[in-house]
């Protein structure tokens, strides 16, 4: 990489309308570089944001989401695991952070973006960006019709990531 990934912000454009992030590279620097990483090599491009709760938060990053993926939705990953990085950003808003399971050291590639409060997240998932911009697609994907039954987080029509791009800031 020519720059740090202090030095770079990430367009997220959906079919929803585009969302741009920047990231707490002094917070959580492992997860910040997977992320752009998986960013710049195209491995979010044709996922789909498969977990949507209004007034919480809208998840994707789930390879499985693909066209012609297999297995299901929320269960795949790069093929490895990162180490959390609990820190200190709250969970509000436009705060892009870790999926993981039960395992705090189990996050790869899933993602979420905080649609509302959600402080009870604070020092339990790894919180690594925000946005700047797109809080517009975010409410969009965030209000989509779910499934009802279970927690009622299945949209109906999951929201594709037609690509990240990486910008290089100077």
């Amino acid at each position: 990489m020519s720059k740090t990934t202090a030095d770079v912000t990430v367009k997220i454009q959906t079919e929803a309308g585009d969302m741009t992030a920047e990231f707490f590279t002094d917070k959580a620097p492992g997860h910040v570089e997977n992320f752009v990483k998986l960013a710049r090599e195209g491995f979010y491009d044709g996922t789909r944001f498969h977990r949507i709760i209004p007034g919480f938060m809208i998840q994707g990053g789930c390879p499985n989401t693909k066209d012609g993926g297999s297995g299901p939705a929320g269960t795949g990953g790069p093929g490895y695991q990162i180490d959390a990085e609990f820190n200190d950003v709250h969970h509000e808003r436009g705060v892009l952070s870790m999926a993981r399971s039960q395992d705090p050291n189990s996050a790869g590639s899933q993602f979420f973006v905080c649609h509302g409060e959600a402080g009870f997240l604070d020092n339990q998932y790894t919180a690594f960006g925000r946005l700047t911009d797109g809080f517009e697609a975010l409410d969009s994907i965030a209000n989509a019709a779910c499934t009802p039954g279970g927690e009622g987080s299945s949209p109906v029509e999951p929201v594709k990531i037609v690509s990240m791009t990486v910008i290089e800031n100077d």
